[in-house]
């Protein structure tokens, strides 16, 4: 991530979602009563203050759930950091992809330091009892930028089989 352009796309889209999650969580803490459901499109879309010790999908290690996941969140950010000073110049698909993970877990993680709560959730999909796991603004970008970035790995792979692949053409 050499040139400007990049380092602004990269930092004002990663901001942008942190400022987003936490306003998002602020207002669910203020405005929500724990656990109990205000339908916003029926039962389908429902918003319900949860706070989630554990990791994705309630995943919990036992009491020291905060803390783990506060050292695998400091980790993936360290990891993620060297993605993104690893890629090529010019390519946002793959610095958005980034910045939206990172972001993401960046809001989550500050979540798990200021309250022994655990992350604020709040958006709760789904019908009757078949429901999807409540989640958050973090989440959603999470998902998305792991989404894109694997779709951006892919295809980048796939070209690389394709120049060896012609590369090996040529040679013979």
């Amino acid at each position: 991530m050499a040139n400007g352009a990049d380092r602004r796309l990269f930092w004002a889209t990663a901001s942008g979602v942190v400022v987003l999650d936490l306003a998002t969580k602020f207002l669910a803490e203020a405005t929500l009563a724990r656990r109990v459901p205000l339908r916003v499109i029926g039962e389908w879309v429902q918003l319900r203050l949860v706070y989630n010790e554990g990791a994705a999908f309630g995943l919990h290690v036992g009491e020291y759930s905060r803390w783990v996941f506060l050292g695998l969140a400091v980790l993936a950010l360290i990891v993620l950091g060297s993605m993104v000073r690893s890629t090529r110049p010019g390519d946002r698909i793959r610095l958005l992809a980034l910045a939206l993970v990172c972001g993401g877990a960046t809001g989550n993680l500050i979540d798990r330091i200021r309250s022994a709560q655990g992350v604020v959730d709040f958006l709760d999909i789904g019908v009757g009892a078949w429901r999807w796991p409540t989640f958050n603004a973090a989440d959603s970008a999470i998902t998305v930028g792991a989404v894109v970035l694997a779709v951006s790995l892919w295809l980048e792979g796939r070209q690389q089989h394709e120049r060896a692949k012609e590369a090996g053409t040529a040679a013979t």
